[in-house]
């Protein structure tokens, strides 16, 4: 079997159920700013870097009024962060299947990581939770990497620091930006979805759980 050099895992949504609080954080904020979220809101919102779905509030609460056009997108993004660390740091449960993956692979010495679209703060909070026992190698947050996801630079970054070619290292993700970053950055993509679906691919194999992954089916990603 042609072990992966590394496994690379996107954190929300694929390792803890984290999604849904983000979308209660961006909700919060959404409302603050006259703004109802909806269905219409959720590609800008669901895998996406807080700086990026700031952005998105500021212009569709913006309208015709100069006043929230000019809206700090720093106080919103900062807004958003506040409410989603608060909530994470409430509790955030892991996804089905999560430790018996990673117990797995620990076992097999196969290296893993966190290459994460969120704040430092956040990703912090979540591996002093939620992950506090779980061994990675390294972590990557949206403030480690000049550009985050949907661009490939984290998933470049995280190969890199194992010193493996993008291609022998699969990249775990939950939704259409996560797995466009790793497959921009040259990485095989094991795509888990959660609220969003993601279009099937060359370079995508596709499970319904992490229950259903196991070492071999990674193994697969690698070779295929």
């Amino acid at each position: 079997m042609n072990l992966p050099a590394a496994v690379l895992f996107d954190m929300d949504g694929t390792l803890v159920d984290t999604e849904v609080l983000w979308w209660e954080a961006t909700e919060e904020v959404a409302a603050s700013l006259g703004h109802r979220l909806t269905d219409a809101d959720a590609p800008e919102v669901v895998g996406r870097a807080v700086e990026d779905t700031a952005a998105h509030l500021i212009r569709v609460a913006g309208g015709d009024d100069p006043d929230r056009m000019a809206l700090s997108a720093t106080a919103v993004a900062a807004a958003l962060t506040t409410g989603f660390h608060g909530r994470v740091e409430a509790g955030a449960p892991l996804r089905p299947g999560v430790r018996r993956l990673l117990a797995e692979l620990e076992q097999r010495r196969v290296p893993f990581a966190l290459v994460s679209a969120s704040p430092r703060i956040v990703v912090d909070s979540v591996v002093a939770g939620a992950l506090a026992d779980v061994p990675f190698s390294f972590t990557i947050s949206a403030d480690d990497t000049v550009r985050t996801k949907p661009h490939p630079d984290p998933y470049r970054a995280a190969a890199e620091r194992f010193g493996a070619a993008p291609g022998a290292c699969v990249a775990v993700e939950d939704s259409p930006d996560g797995s466009a970053s790793a497959q921009a950055a040259g990485c095989p993509v094991l795509v888990v979805p959660s609220l969003l679906p993601v279009p099937a691919s060359r370079g995508r194999v596709f499970a319904e759980s992490l229950e259903d992954v196991d070492l071999a089916l990674l193994s697969r990603c690698v070779s295929s």
